[in-house]
Formats: structure tokens, sequence, C-alpha cells
């Protein structure tokens, strides 16, 4: 079933879903990319890889986690002799997270040049910190470069990308073709509107390839079975008390919930 929704889920913004949003359209967009640009290119899924420092968290040992720091009972450091060496203290060190975002990319099928990228922003690419400082890094080479540049925002939350004379709107598209920098397509998006089709730039004379960013979110809402959890949830972050009433309006109902013994007759009323 497709998404209740005209345009974006705001549902789908929650944490619960997003990060599995995010790698289910990443592909989507790959597979809608490849139909139109084989034989001439290759649409690539590649991967941003974040390592978090979790410093601010409850940290635990690494390793034995029931010996505290110290010297160890019974033991000197050193066994004489030259036998084995018995560390005198353990340390405690900082638990990492490391994050996998995917990205799409067109390549020449004879040079394998790089044309095009796709991205979708992720939360981290939106709070202030070194994944957005990474990211903005790697938009800035490519933007400096000859590369086509498209960049899809689906998420309210978070302080929007440069330049900072953007339309203000829930969510955007921007489509930089490499030849006409330092200008750049924008698409505004309300919260009640519809995601626009959009173009995917390559090389010249070839025609653009299209994306219908509605219709593949309708696919990977009925794919995942995001009708049956994210409701369970609220948006992320809060709407605004107008936009909470109309979105709670298009809501579906609970469906029945599934049998998880097919062969057993249905309850009955």
């Amino acid at each position: 079933m497709p998404s209740p929704f005209p345009g974006m889920n705001p549902f789908l913004e929650q944490d619960d879903a997003w990060h599995d949003f995010h790698e289910r359209f990443l592909p989507a967009v790959a597979e809608e990319l490849g139909k139109q640009l084989v034989p001439n290119y290759i649409v690539k899924i590649d991967e941003h890889v974040y390592v978090h420092d979790l410093a601010g968290e409850p940290r635990r040992f690494a390793g034995r986690a029931d010996v505290a720091v110290g010297p160890t009972p019974g033991r000197e450091g050193t066994r004489a002799g030259g036998g084995v060496i018995e560390a005198p203290a353990t340390l405690e060190m900082p638990e990492v997270d490391t994050e996998r975002l995917a990205f799409v990319e067109v390549r020449d099928r004879r040079n394998r040049e790089l044309i095009a990228v796709v991205e979708l922003l992720s939360p981290s690419n939106k709070r202030a910190g070194r994944d957005r400082e990474q990211y903005l890094a790697k938009r800035g080479q490519l933007l400096a470069g000859d590369v086509h540049y498209v960049e899809i925002d689906l998420i309210r939350g978070g302080q929007p990308m440069p330049p900072g004379d953007r339309p203000d709107c829930s969510y955007s598209v921007l489509v930089s073709r490499a030849e006409r920098r330092s200008r750049a397509d924008f698409w505004p998006i309300g919260l009640r509107d519809p995601l626009p089709v959009i173009p995917v730039p390559v090389r010249h004379p070839d025609p653009d390839a299209r994306l219908d960013l509605q219709q593949i979110l309708h696919r990977i809402y009925d794919a995942a079975g995001y009708h049956y959890y994210i409701y369970d949830g609220r948006p992320e972050p809060p709407l605004a008390p107008e936009d909470a009433a109309w979105a709670a309006s298009l809501v579906p109902s609970p469906g029945p919930t599934p049998n998880p013994n097919p062969t057993d007759p249905p309850d009955l009323p």
C-alpha cells in the first residue's frame, strides 16, 4: 500500500525507522537510474563510514571487565626469568560506534570516470560536529570538480546545508550541474507537498535520467511494512499543532494483527 501522506511521510523521520528508510532508498534510486542509464553508464552504491567516539556515554572496560585499574593482586608486573609479561594495570578505553551510510554514484562505463553523485542526507549530516564537517568537506570537493551533484534532504530537523539564502522549506532537493556552477537548481518542498520528479544529469549529449521521488517512497513504504509500526511513535522533531492535527487525520487505523500460525482458523468476533 502507498504511504497515506501526499509527500514525505514525517513518521519516517523517527530514529526507529530512518536508518532503514535511508538504506532502502538509495538502492531504489540506483535501480531506477540503472534502468535508464545502462549500457553507457555504471550505477554503483558506495558508502560513507563515520566513526563516533562515545565519550559522553557510559563506558565499559575493553577486555577483562572484572579487573580494576591497578596492580594485579599477587603479581609484580614482569615475571623473572624471561617468562610471560603480565601488564601491571588495565586501562579504560573509549568506546566507538561505526555508522555506514550509502550514496549512489554514476560512472562512465568506458573509463570509470565519476559523472554524478546522489546523496540522501542523514541526521548526522545536519548536526553540528565531526560528521557534518566530514560531509561538507566531501561535498565541497565534489562541487569544486566536474561532477554533477544531487542532494536530497527529507529530514526536517537539524541545520540545513549551505548556501544560506535557500528558501525556507521542510524538505528540499538540490541539483548542481557541473557545467552551470556556481548556480544550482533547487526544489523547496513543504510538509504537505508531493515529492518532485527530479533530473540526474549525466554526460552531454546524453539526456538526464529522471527520479520520481514520490513513487520511490511509496514503493519502499509498502515493501518495508512501515504501515505496521511507524505510527506507534510520533514525528521527530514534533510537528506544529496545526500540522500535527493534519498528520493525525492521515494516519491509518491499525490493521488486523497477523496470525502467527496461518494454519489456525481466524479468531471469531
